[in-house]
């Protein structure tokens, strides 16, 4: 890792009154916009994740010993295991030994959305971001068993990914599939499709790329479209569609299936159909079940 330059930013003290963090050798560390390191400490804001278990075992061990060192991304830390020290810029080209269409998806889970994406695009590249260890291990292990070689996962916090490890303009679609919903409201601070990950997502996308969301929570799907339309840098790809009666909102009101029940219609829409680069995962497959209702959005970096 570099040492530290001079005019690096100091980050501020966090509110409780700790101190900022700082390097062994006592200068301050740089921070990455929009993380919660910005904030002073890595942990005075609400994270937009739970890192549940980080232990491997079994088959999951034995793919990340036999594999990480080439389809995990090594990026130096900064603050905490899943940060990116923010002099890190990730090079697609020569990760992936050439040039091709650059997709990122954000919250890759167990992997299944990504490796089969990358199998039935062979002509595309693909990086995985996530926070859980045992998932990355496992989205190693599908990425083997498929045999392709356009897949690469990283283990980080996803505003240090979009705000300074990835190069400006370099992204054709960023993928935000079933985040967290943080659905209780004294919990809604943390949901990461807020105003200030908008600016993130439009840094890394090439004009005209795709920023594509899918949730199964109604207020969190507001929100989405909500945060999409405010921001200067994006067009709803499908503005107006899919309003009134054909509404998944108007849906969801009616049968009261995750919020409180209501016949009134939504009449805004901008709901794009389900993209059928999406495969069926397993967790998408319980929302069915459950009787949840699917929302998908697509807006375009102008």
């Amino acid at each position: 890792m570099s040492e530290t330059p001079a005019s690096a930013p100091v980050p501020p003290a966090s509110p409780d009154g700790r101190k900022a963090p700082r390097s062994q050798d006592g200068t301050p560390r740089p921070v990455t916009p929009g993380s919660q390191a910005a904030e002073g400490t890595y942990r005075t804001q609400p994270v937009s994740f739970v890192r549940r278990g980080t232990r491997l075992q079994g088959r999951r061990q034995k793919a990340w010993d036999d594999h990480a060192a080439t389809l995990a991304v090594d990026v130096p830390r900064h603050i905490a295991d899943t940060s990116v020290h923010p002099e890190y810029v990730f090079n697609a080209a020569a990760e992936f030994g050439r040039t091709a269409p650059l997709v990122v998806e954000i919250g890759s889970g167990l992997g299944e959305a990504v490796v089969h994406a990358a199998t039935e695009n062979p002509g595309k590249d693909f990086l995985a971001v996530e926070v859980y260890t045992p998932g990355l291990a496992q989205t190693i292990q599908k990425i083997v068993a498929a045999e392709i070689g356009n897949v690469r996962v990283v283990q980080a916090n996803a505003p240090e990914v979009l705000g300074t490890m990835l190069p400006a303009g370099t992204v054709s679609e960023v993928w935000v599939f079933f985040p967290d919903p943080w659905h209780k409201t004294k919990h809604n601070k943390r949901r990461m499709v807020k105003d200030s990950f908008a600016p993130l997502v439009s840094r890394v996308l090439a004009p005209g790329g795709l920023w594509r969301l899918a949730t199964d929570w109604s207020a969190y799907a507001e929100q989405m479209r909500e945060v999409g339309a405010s921001s200067p840098d994006f067009d709803n790809v499908h503005d107006g569609e899919r309003a009134g009666a054909a509404s998944p909102l108007t849906q969801a009101r009616l049968t009261g299936v995750d919020r409180e029940q209501s016949d009134e219609p939504d009449t805004d829409g901008g709901w794009a159909p389900r993209f059928d680069g999406r495969i069926l995962t397993s967790f998408e497959n319980k929302a069915h079940k459950a009787g949840r209702v699917i929302f998908d959005l697509t807006f375009r970096r102008k």
